[in-house]
Parts: structure tokens; C-alpha cells; sequence
């Protein structure tokens, strides 16, 4: 008796080894509704209410959400070259592995967003608030060689709220 709990540990541990538990955890599209995935280049959602929307790995190339009600949505993976989020509101709002090229974020409001590992070269940023927004410090730095203007809804600078010195 006094091997059996030592030898049945050694022998959970090797089925485990060998046949390990795949983890699943609970997919965010399973809490929220998902606009899609795929292709949807160029589309308007200027002035919609999106809020809580999740779009994953989808093209959302010269896509219009000028003034849209982006809070709390979801970019993963997602293009957004040349895109224009002119005066959208993306407060606590999630950019991950996303690409914002040339994109137009004139006047938007990203307070709280977090938007690591996403990419926003030569985007417009003139009159952005990013008051407590999370952002890899590489793309800091590049926002700020550029940073200008005061947003008209918040009335913060947008050199301020990135912290640029």
C-alpha cells in the first residue's frame, strides 16, 4: 500500500506526458458579437455605434469609421492601412497585432485603449487623446517625433496624453 500512491502518481504523470489535456479557454467571440472575418475593405461605418464589436484577422483597409462608436471594440490581427477613425471613439478599446499605416486618427478618442504590438506609421495623429492608453514604447516614441493638436472633444493634447517629453 505504501508504493501504490507513489506508483500511481508516476503513472498519471506519464499519461500526461504523453497525452497531455489540450486547455480551452472561453473565446471572446463567445462574449461578444463578431462583425466577421475576411475582407471588409473600404466599408463605411461612419457615425454607427459598434460598441463591444470584435473584428479578427479581418482587411479593413480604406475603411471609414469617422466618428463611430468604437468603445470597447476588439482589432486582432487586423489591417487598417489608410483607414480613417477621424473623431471615432475607441475609449477602453483593444488594437492587438493590428496595423494602422497611414491611418487616419485625427481627433479620436483612444483613452484607455490598449494597443500593443500594433503598428501605426504615418498615421495621422493630429488632435488624438491617448490619456492612459498602453502602447509598445517604440510606437511612443514614433508618435511622439509627431505628436500635435488638442482634441476637440476632450480638449486634451495629444503630445501630453501619449507623455512625451
Amino acid at each position: 500500500m505504501r508504493y501504490f500512491q507513489p506508483l500511481a502518481a508516476f503513472l498519471l504523470a506519464l499519461i500526461l506526458l504523453f497525452f497531455p489535456l489540450s486547455a480551452q479557454a472561453a473565446s471572446s467571440s463567445s462574449i461578444s458579437r463578431s462583425v466577421g472575418k475576411g475582407e471588409l475593405t473600404g466599408k463605411d461605418f461612419s457615425n454607427q455605434s459598434l460598441i463591444g464589436q470584435e473584428f479578427t484577422s479581418v482587411n479593413l483597409e480604406q475603411t471609414n469609421f469617422n466618428n463611430a462608436d468604437l468603445r470597447n471594440v476588439v482589432f486582432s490581427s487586423s489591417t487598417l492601412k489608410q483607414a480613417s477613425l477621424h473623431g471615432a471613439d475607441f475609449t477602453s478599446g483593444i488594437a492587438y497585432l493590428s496595423d494602422f499605416t497611414g491611418a487616419d486618427l485625427s481627433d479620436a478618442v483612444l483613452t484607455e485603449a490598449i494597443m500593443l504590438r500594433s503598428r501605426f506609421d504615418e498615421a495621422d495623429i493630429t488632435g488624438a487623446d491617448f490619456t492612459d492608453a498602453v502602447l509598445d514604447g517604440v510606437q511612443i516614441k514614433k508618435l511622439c517625433a509627431r505628436a500635435t493638436g488638442v482634441n476637440s472633444k476632450t480638449g486634451m493634447a495629444t503630445r501630453e496624453s501619449l507623455g512625451c517629453r
